[in-house]
């Protein structure tokens, strides 16, 4: 069986601290308003014309968890909207099938994602 060491890794954080960031990580406040925008894009994705095979409720769980560490990352004990928006393309790009005609048009993932999240009501 290989080591960690076998492949020039070494650890960076032991088990304690990682449980402490998850603690604090699951400690960020997000609003139902929050929690219904980032349903509303996932929700979004399945219904957009473009896309043949939308993100399923596992990404919008992902991209609740994405936020609070967002936020973490960031100084905060609460998820902002912005956090969602940052995130959503790197987070949903993978998850997402685009139909052959929008390839064969040159309509890009990114730009579909970009248009859900632009087009969708952010809480205030």
């Amino acid at each position: 069986m290989p080591k960690l060491s076998d492949f020039a890794v070494s650890c960076v954080v032991d088990r304690q601290r990682l449980a402490e960031a998850r603690a604090l990580t699951a400690g960020i406040r997000l609003t139902d308003a929050l929690i219904d925008y980032i349903v509303d894009i996932v929700r979004t994705t399945r219904q957009y014309p473009a896309i043949e095979t939308g993100a399923s409720t596992r990404a919008a769980t992902m991209m609740a968890s994405a936020a609070r560490a967002y936020a973490a990352v960031n100084g905060r004990d609460f998820a902002i909207p912005d956090d969602v928006k940052f995130l959503a393309l790197p987070l949903l790009r993978h998850r997402i099938v685009m139909t052959p005609a929008s390839d064969i048009e040159g309509v890009t993932c990114d730009s579909v994602l970009r248009a859900i999240v632009d087009q969708t009501p952010a809480p205030r």
